[in-house]
């Protein structure tokens, strides 16, 4: 007997259905970004490391300072 009753977001059948499309869909996409990433050549994986490596350290030497908001 089929359900003829509208699947909504609260339940439980149609929460497992969109975990495995969204879990597909990210699966495809990290296939996807490995198979570019074997295509790019050794410099172009250099620059792209060398640019990932000093965004970090820039990172690790920043710092977060709060000034409070004074009202007059």
């Amino acid at each position: 007997m089929i359900n003829s009753k509208p699947l909504h977001k609260f339940d439980r059948v149609y929460k497992v259905y969109c975990n495995e499309k969204t879990e597909q869909t990210f699966n495809e996409a990290e296939l996807a970004l490995l198979k570019e990433g074997l295509k790019r050549s050794y410099k172009e994986r250099f620059e792209m490391a060398t640019r990932l490596f000093k965004i970090q350290q820039t990172m690790n030497k920043a710092s977060i300072i709060h000034k409070p908001f004074i009202t007059k």
